[in-house]
């Protein structure tokens, strides 16, 4: 019964992965200062770098995850994006006692979306994609 899911599942897991990262590239223009600003706070350096490298990810690879196209690359590219960005902003080993186990859900959350973006970047984005419409 699971490989008739197989197609579908690929899918719908493609789609709630991006729209965790496509509607924060979308904000991260529209707020492009607060966003430089957030970033700059957590002590990256060349925080208007980052925050580009951020939409470019967020935006970009959320899309083509969406679509299926070059998927493999794409997942690949925004879990290791999101493990970095874990350990810069969710470091709860580092932060007030009342702040701790909200840091450290958010921690092992991201932890877990990358997981699930390491797992489609391994076996890809499945039939229902672009890659699959266009052979590759």
């Amino acid at each position: 019964m699971l490989n008739t899911l197989q197609n579908p599942l690929s899918l719908l897991a493609r789609v709630l992965l991006a729209l965790l990262f496509v509607p924060a590239g979308f904000a991260k223009i529209g707020g492009f200062a607060g966003t430089v600003g957030y970033i700059a706070s957590q002590g990256v350096p060349l925080p208007q770098v980052a925050a580009a490298i951020a939409i470019l990810v967020e935006l970009g690879l959320g899309l083509l995850l969406l679509v299926g196209f070059q998927t493999r690359w794409a997942a690949l590219g925004i879990a290791l994006f999101t493990v970095v960005i874990t350990f810069i902003f969710h470091a709860f080993w580092s932060v007030p006692a009342e702040q701790v186990m909200m840091q450290q859900m958010n921690f092992f959350k991201n932890l877990a979306i990358a997981g699930g973006l390491f797992s489609i970047a391994a076996f890809g984005g499945g039939a229902w994609s672009a890659d699959a419409k266009i052979g590759k």
